[in-house]
């Protein structure tokens, strides 16, 4: 028997960096921005496998240490950020290939206080988060972002009936019942000369919007309407993959108690769930690559 190695690459993960912009007079009036950055890079690393060989191994601390000296710089959107990181690791290593950074942003909202905005305080804005995901080669680049964690829900608009049924099924078919999900939506852009910061407004708005109007007949046929809704508005955009889990709420039997349950009191159940995964495709889109 012989072996060979195969498909590799190594980083630095979930380095954390908070970058806090001061601005306003005096300096006082600060803006902050709140990462956690993973890089992954992909070259001529096979001697460090099989002989131990670190010749051509950029540690993961140096890779840490960039993150931390690019913030210094203006950070900008993420995902110019990522960009400026994937393209220096790609240009400024001969061995490394392929970089790809990951980056997950943690929103903060200023507190108001005493009547107004306060100039240096926060609060933390909800469970979302905003990602991005750069792939860069010595003459290619990919750019993918997204949202995570987006909780929506709706109390009306949304049915499900008229699904095969057999001897384990005791799900009733329902005409009213509550929509909850939490969507991680990711989307691939076609370049790198886009409105970072106005496409992904403008996609999140769309996302929620058609969630909130599209009236339901399952979880996947609401998927597809946001994902199509994105693609039509936003021609930067070629794909967009959707993971949603259905967070199901259950009508409680109230009858026991002498009752009348008219889809009023629900119990909320976090496991098990149904996952709905799907990806909504622009036909004339280049192909994804090394986008994923």
């Amino acid at each position: 028997m012989t072996t060979r190695l195969g498909a590799n690459q190594y980083g630095k993960a979930q380095t954390h960096v908070v970058r806090v912009t001061k601005g306003g007079p005096g300096g006082n009036v600060h803006e902050i921005k709140d990462m956690t950055v993973s890089v992954m890079l992909a070259g001529d690393f096979e001697a460090t496998h099989l002989t131990g060989d670190n010749g051509m191994v950029v540690p993961t601390d140096t890779q840490k240490n960039t993150v931390f000296a690019f913030a210094k710089e203006d950070v900008g959107e993420i995902e110019e950020f990522a960009l400026r990181l994937a393209r220096h690791f790609v240009g400024d290593y001969a061995p490394v290939h392929r970089a790809r950074v990951a980056i997950s942003e943690q929103p903060w909202t200023r507190i108001h206080a005493e009547g107004g905005p306060h100039p240096h305080a926060f609060e933390r804005a909800g469970s979302e988060q905003r990602i991005a995901s750069v792939t860069c080669t010595g003459d290619a680049e990919w750019v993918v972002s997204g949202l995570t964690d987006l909780t929506l829900l709706k109390t009306a608009g949304s049915e499900f009936w008229g699904y095969p049924k057999d001897r384990y099924t005791t799900l009733p078919e329902t005409h009213e019942r509550v929509l909850a999900t939490a969507v991680d939506a990711r989307w691939r852009y076609l370049g790198a000369d886009v409105d970072w910061a106005d496409a992904r407004a403008e996609a999140r708005r769309l996302l929620i919007e058609t969630f909130a109007t599209k009236h339901s007949l399952s979880l996947q046929q609401t998927l597809y309407a946001m994902g199509e809704a994105v693609l039509e508005a936003r021609t930067e955009i070629g794909e967009i993959r959707f993971s949603m889990p259905n967070k199901h709420h259950f009508a409680v039997d109230l009858e026991p108690f002498g009752l009348e349950n008219d889809n009023e009191v629900f119990y909320a159940a976090d496991r098990p769930y149904g996952l709905i995964e799907g990806t909504v495709l622009r036909d004339d889109a280049a192909p994804a690559d090394q986008a994923w």
